[in-house]
């Protein structure tokens, strides 16, 4: 690189460095703090840990069942994305390629969850779920992520990728043989994998952090996800445990950093792919 070229692109690097650190800092006061005793999270800004306190880590699990809180998390979260991409992929082929009486004021009415936000049917939606008997119950935290607003933004996802499918492909299909659930198994989803590890990805990052739904649902201690567990380290005075409070957050979000650290690019591929540019 030549001088010239390399001083136009001082600034843009320079600017770069300054982003990093600003993104970066939380995390990592987040993760030297956890190994500090209680007095020193809010002193001077620190680099390294003053303590070096690792029984932060042993004492969350005794503090409460935290280990159950991430157990419960890990089930809300798998079947809850399981789920999802189910019923969009059948969902979004359905709005994509079938014909049938009100396809279209059908997916009009799909798109009115993406614009309704839950604070809005959470009331509804607990006495719907009390009725059925899934109080103080996970269940319905799996279920919302397939009907709710996650659900129809997945279903959006798969059927703006769909769309840009060949027909072709499901004319030459047709010919070979298969009929409707042959092509959507042998055809559409082998192609379509992409962008369902993409809409996996982010169902998945978006049930880990979901705290309204377990806040109004769940009741019992012993049901409790992630983020619920989160604000329960207190004192006999009720006042929090920082320490221990940011010792549990390291953990919690080792899950999703791992998931998105691996299939970023899947992530970026799939929302050029279904259009959503």
């Amino acid at each position: 690189m030549n001088p010239k070229s390399l001083l136009k692109q001082t600034p843009y690097w320079a600017l770069m460095v300054v982003l990093t650190i600003l993104f970066v800092y939380p995390f990592w006061w987040m993760l030297v703090n956890s190994l500090n005793v209680s007095a020193e999270v809010f002193g001077a800004p620190k680099l390294l840990p003053t303590s070096w306190a690792f029984s932060n880590y042993r004492d969350i699990f005794t503090v409460q069942p935290f280990a159950r809180h991430y157990f419960n998390t890990l089930l809300v979260a798998g079947m809850g994305t399981a789920g999802n991409v189910l019923f969009a992929a059948l969902a979004g082929y359905a709005f994509a390629r079938m014909r049938f009486p009100g396809r279209n004021a059908a997916f009009l009415l799909l798109l009115t969850a993406l614009m309704m936000p839950i604070e809005v049917t959470i009331i509804p939606l607990f006495f719907q779920m009390r009725g059925w008997g899934f109080h103080n119950s996970l269940v319905p935290l799996m279920l919302l992520p397939i009907f709710g607003s996650q659900g129809a933004f997945s279903t959006f996802m798969l059927r703006q990728f769909y769309v840009t499918v060949p027909q072709e492909l499901e004319e030459a299909a047709r010919i070979d043989g298969l009929h409707a659930l042959g092509i959507f198994t042998r055809i559409m989803l082998p192609i379509a994998l992409p962008v369902l590890s993409s809409v996996a990805i982010l169902a998945f990052i978006a049930v880990w952090n979901t705290y309204l739904e377990p806040l109004v649902f769940i009741s019992s201690l012993d049901k409790f996800t992630l983020p619920l567990s989160l604000t329960n380290f207190n004192d006999t005075y009720g006042l929090p445990q920082w320490h221990l409070q940011l010792a549990a957050t390291t953990l919690s979000i080792l899950p999703i950093m791992a998931v998105y650290l691996f299939f970023q690019q899947k992530v970026t591929d799939a929302m050029v792919n279904s259009g959503l540019k």
